[in-house]
């Protein structure tokens, strides 16, 4: 699944080459979940100049000229793929057509991704913008597992599965922590390890995948790496399931139960 890294790196690049542009035409191939008729998306946006790309934790939103807003959001195996002339992507959801510029073709051979017309942006505070001792107040009274809370987002937007293992890693703090049991100063811990993590890998990937707007490898992680049995650091890597989510930790991280 796309995180905050790589979606960071998705909006600059299809800005770079979109930003504009007029939408010549959006096609919707797949739409069971769709909320709003695909008549709508065409009235709405085709021929309007598109004006910004944003991201709000794990959805991107395309900003028209005339205040209407595509969001997207890629779940678990979206994708995303120029195409000139004509898209041979299989499992297109949706192509979006750009005058003078590519086509852009939405994949997912699970048919999860979501697109919706003018969505409401969720006031849950993003990962890389979290409020001075917001996660103190925001996990009070808190009875579950902190893994789950951080990326079930309805406390924080824009985690997933592979970096709320990174940051807990990071931070020395179980996956397994009750909430409401952690310490104040290890969730200030926390709190500035969620950007570290997240800006670290941001950087290895732009490196790496300069003008990438597909997910690519995550072998440069620490502990979220299922191909491998030990940290670098030489750590055994342990895998367990909460709440029906694969995990990676080890022995060595705090847990406050």
């Amino acid at each position: 699944m796309p995180e905050i890294p790589d979606l960071n790196i998705f909006c600059t690049n299809l800005a770079e080459r979109l930003v504009g542009k007029k939408l010549k035409a959006i096609r919707i191939l797949i739409d069971r979940r769709l909320k709003q008729p695909e008549a709508d998306f065409k009235a709405a946006l085709e021929g309007q100049k598109l004006v910004a790309i944003n991201r709000v934790g794990k959805q991107l939103y395309f900003g028209f000229a005339n205040d209407h807003l595509l969001g997207l959001q890629l779940m678990l195996y979206g994708s995303m793929h120029w195409y000139e002339e004509k898209n041979d992507n299989k499992f297109t959801i949706a192509e979006l057509l750009f005058s003078d510029g590519p086509g852009l073709a939405i994949t997912d051979w699970q048919k999860a991704v979501i697109l919706s017309l003018d969505p409401e942006v969720s006031k849950v505070p993003d990962a890389l913008h979290l409020p001075a001792g917001y996660l103190v107040q925001a996990l009070k009274g808190k009875n579950k597992a902190i893994k789950t809370l951080l990326q079930a987002g309805k406390v924080v937007q824009g985690i997933g599965n592979a970096y709320v293992d990174e940051i807990l890693y990071a931070a020395n703090l179980s996956p397994f922590s009750i909430a409401a049991k952690i310490p104040e100063k290890k969730i200030g811990v926390l709190t500035k390890v969620i950007e570290e993590v997240l800006v670290e890998a941001e950087a290895h990937i732009r490196k790496n995948f300069p003008d990438t707007i597909t997910e690519k490898e995550r072998d440069f992680l620490k502990v979220h790496l299922p191909k491998h049995k030990l940290t670098p650091k030489g750590e055994p890597i342990l895998v367990a399931e909460i709440a029906k989510r694969r995990t990676y930790y080890t022995a060595g991280q705090d847990l406050y139960d």
